[in-house]
């Protein structure tokens, strides 16, 4: 009887060992990843966490491996707020290859049919019309959209095609930059859940040609700088410097971290006093003068305005906590 049980240990101690051997650091911020193509939205989370010696990490929207362009991955207390930023307005850059539809709506894909291009200016721009605007999309069988708890994408993999439901978007800007033989390059200005991808099918077949995505860029994410964006060769250029310098990378990385709160920025700030925020930070609602009357807020403190979470406006005007900022020890394990 003791034999099995030893057994037992020995398997379930490794496993142990491998959760408890990345512990990472306490450290709080947005940074905005230019990612680069071929790679996965994960892969390039697992570098940046791994560069930072994060304990926690968390990126705000997949983009696809062909794409590139605009990832704000949040470390430590942000992740609470990485929400925020999946239901921001996006803007992208995308080039369609017109004659050709895939079965992945770009040309990571296969081809699946072919067709001549018979499409002038004029065409083009009635087709662009009617993607402006609230429309209905449907999305594409390879997202990440979840059908039983597995994303679409597995399904379409082994060949299984899942009924979707179209599902309401707004298109607020779409600009022909670009038409050259069969190429077109576009700018869109969209809400959340947009599948450029699933758009650009949906164009090709109004044009009746077919049409996938060549290069997809995400240009802006809410309101966050285009300039402040930080390739993975920087940082890790950064990090390689630092320690051949003997200085403790956290230096040199941290400050390129925006504030956490940036992520709510677009939240009515409310500001209270010291004695106040310390009713919120165990929980309580609190009432605060010139508190907007519903809705979610930034809650602040002090002239200093220190950021301690985002709180929402109950039945009674009250300010209530809703998501608070927890700092933690750098030693400490999360």
């Amino acid at each position: 009887k003791t034999k099995p049980h030893r057994m037992i240990l020995l398997r379930i101690k490794p496993e142990m060992s491998r959760r408890r051997r990345f512990k990472g650091r306490d450290v709080h911020g947005i940074l905005l990843l230019d990612k680069p193509t071929g790679l996965t939205s994960n892969d390039v989370l697992q570098k940046v966490k791994r560069i930072y010696n994060a304990a926690k990490a968390g990126h705000t929207g997949a983009l696809d491996p062909l794409a590139t362009g605009m990832l704000p991955i949040c470390l430590g207390e942000a992740t609470k707020f990485s929400q925020y930023l999946l239901e921001a307005d996006k803007r992208y850059e995308v080039t369609a290859k017109l004659g050709e539809r895939t079965n992945t709506s770009d040309s990571d894909g296969e081809v699946v049919s072919t067709r001549p291009v018979n499409v002038a200016v004029g065409t083009l721009i009635e087709a662009l019309d009617q993607f402006r605007g609230p429309i209905m999309q449907v999305p594409s069988m390879y997202s990440a959209l979840k059908h039983n708890g597995r994303p679409l994408y597995e399904y379409a993999r082994e060949g299984i095609e899942i009924e979707r439901e179209a599902r309401p978007i707004t298109v607020f800007e779409l600009k022909l930059l670009s038409f050259e033989g069969d190429e077109v390059r576009l700018e869109v200005h969209c809400s959340k859940g947009t599948y450029i991808r699933s758009l650009v099918d949906d164009l090709g077949e109004v044009l009746g040609c077919g049409a996938h995505v060549t290069q997809l860029r995400r240009t802006q994410v809410a309101s966050y700088p285009y300039d402040r964006m930080l390739t993975l060769e920087q940082l890790e250029c950064i990090f390689e410097q630092a320690k051949a310098e003997s200085i403790p990378p956290r230096e040199q990385l941290d400050p390129l971290l925006l504030p956490m709160d940036t992520a709510v920025a677009s939240l009515p700030e409310v500001n209270m006093l010291t004695a106040v925020a310390a009713y919120v930070n165990q929980g309580q609602a609190v009432q605060v003068a010139g508190a907007p009357q519903s809705g979610q807020v930034r809650m602040t403190v002090g002239p200093e305005r220190e950021f301690i979470g985002v709180g929402e406006i109950d039945d009674e005007g009250r300010v209530a906590p809703k998501r608070l900022v927890r700092y933690h020890d750098d030693r400490d394990d999360e």
